[in-house]
């Protein structure tokens, strides 16, 4: 006799041993933890402090040393880098894994005040931006018109499209690359208007 011969002889036990293997399964599926792709956080605070008119040495030697040297002791940083360039500096910080972005943010901005007046006068107050999750951008968008030149699109752009699409559940970052801003210059004459008595 072999051992399938009982479940052929005994269809109640069979059905019963099936019935019992199916709930242990629905059972172990609910409790089941998903490791593959687990929940975490990334963090990244990017610092930028404009300096008009000035070059990357001093930009580096006044600005972005001084800043660096106060966001190091912020907690939970995994690592930063900075880059100085033609009028302004900016200064990423990457936090370690599942690091609160509030908590982070607020220990950022403590920092950067605790250096504020060691900065040059003429430098703008440093902008302070959080992100969480993936850093590169996801979508790209292009625009075009036959009937509007550059200056207009980017014009209608900031206007119109870009606050609605920051409305949007999960974008976090909009950034506009390309075009020409809309500029106006204006030349004042100065006209005599002769003596008022």
């Amino acid at each position: 006799m072999n051992f399938t011969d009982i479940f052929i002889h005994r269809p109640v036990m069979a059905a019963s041993l099936s019935a019992l293997l199916l709930l242990l399964g629905f059972n172990a599926l609910k409790d089941l933890q998903v490791r593959q792709y687990p929940e975490m956080t990334n963090t990244v605070i990017t610092v930028t402090t404009p300096y008009p008119g000035a070059d990357a040495e001093l930009i580096e030697g006044f600005i972005t040393q001084p800043l660096e040297q106060a966001l190091s002791q912020v907690d939970n940083l995994d690592f930063m880098t900075s880059t100085s360039q033609l009028g302004s500096s900016s200064i990423t910080l990457n936090m370690m894994l599942n690091t609160s972005p509030e908590q982070a943010l607020s220990n950022v901005l403590s920092q950067i005040n605790s250096v504020s007046n060691q900065l040059p006068r003429e430098a703008y107050n440093p902008s302070v931006t959080s992100s969480t999750g993936s850093t590169t951008s996801i979508m790209y968008i292009s625009f075009y018109s036959s009937e509007l030149n550059s200056s207009q699109i980017v014009d209608y752009l900031e206007r119109v499209v870009n606050p609605q699409l920051s409305t949007v559940n999960g974008v976090s970052n909009i950034q506009m690359m390309g075009g020409t801003p809309f500029a106006l210059r204006i030349w004042l004459t100065q006209k005599s208007w002769g003596n008022l008595t």
